[in-house]
C-alpha cells in the first residue's frame, strides 16, 4: 500500500510533521493500525536501524528518525490498545549504579521500542534490587544492563547473582553491553547475551525470548 511506503520513507528522512500527517491520513482510511504499525512505522525503524549498524547514518540521524516514529506511534496507540496488539515483550533497561553514561543506554532503549518491544527505561544508577523490583513488577522477561565504567562492572555480576539467588536465572533474561564490556566477561559472570552496539542488541533480545 502506497501510503505505509510513504510514511516507511518520511520516517527514514526523519519528517516528523509528514509521518504524523500520513498516519492520520492512514487511520481516516481505514488502514488497521497493525498495518501502519508494521509496514509503516517499524519497517521504516528496520531500515535506520540497518543503516546505524553498516555505520551509514550516525546517532544523531537514528534520534530524529526515532522523533518521527514516536509521533506516529501516538497516534495509533489508542487503536493499538484497542486491537489488543500485543508488544513483542517488555524489558526493563538501565545503567548500572554506580554509572552515570547513558547514551548507550538510550540507544537501545529506541531500537527496541522501534522493533515492537515494551521498555521500562529506569535511567542510571540503577541498583541490582531495583532492576529485579521492576522486572517482577512489569512482569518483564528480560533485563538489560550497561556500563561504562570497569568500576561498575561487578554489579552486572551483581545482579545475576540476585536473580539465581531467587531461582529465577533462566525466567528473567539479562543482557549487558558498554564500552568495557564483553562477550567473555558476559559468559563469566553468567549474563544471558552480550550486545556490541544497540542494533546487536535488538538482535540479541529477539533470541533471548524467541521472537
Amino acid at each position: 500500500m502506497e501510503i505505509l511506503m510513504q510514511i516507511r520513507d518520511l520516517l527514514c528522512q526523519a519528517d516528523d510533521q509528514q509521518v504524523l500527517q500520513l498516519v492520520t491520513k492512514a487511520i481516516r482510511e481505514k488502514i488497521s493500525a497493525k498495518e501502519i504499525l508494521e509496514k509503516g512505522l517499524l519497517a521504516g525503524m528496520n531500515i535506520i536501524s540497518e543503516r546505524f549498524k553498516n555505520h551509514e547514518i550516525f546517532l544523531p540521524d537514528v534520534l530524529l528518525a526515532s522523533k518521527a516514529m514516536h509521533a506516529g506511534l501516538e497516534q495509533i496507540k489508542p487503536l493499538l490498545i484497542e486491537a489488543s496488539i500485543p508488544s513483542l515483550g517488555k524489558v526493563v533497561l538501565g545503567t548500572v549504579q554506580g554509572d552515570l553514561h547513558d547514551i548507550g543506554k538510550n540507544l537501545v532503549g529506541i531500537m527496541l521500542k522501534g522493533a515492537g518491544f515494551e521498555v521500562i527505561d529506569l535511567g542510571k544508577g540503577i541498583t541490582p534490587e531495583k532492576f529485579l523490583e521492576t522486572a517482577q513488577a512489569e512482569q518483564a522477561r528480560v533485563i538489560g544492563m550497561s556500563a561504562l565504567l570497569t568500576t561498575t562492572m561487578p554489579v552486572m555480576k551483581n545482579m545475576v547473582a540476585l536473580l539465581k539467588d531467587k531461582g529465577l536465572q533462566g525466567k528473567i533474561k539479562t543482557i549487558i553491553g558498554g564500552a568495557p564490556v564483553t562477550e567473555a566477561y558476559a559468559r563469566q559472570i553468567g549474563a544471558d547475551a552480550y550486545a556490541y552496539d544497540a542494533a546487536n542488541a535488538v538482535e540479541r533480545v529477539k533470541e533471548l525470548i524467541k521472537v
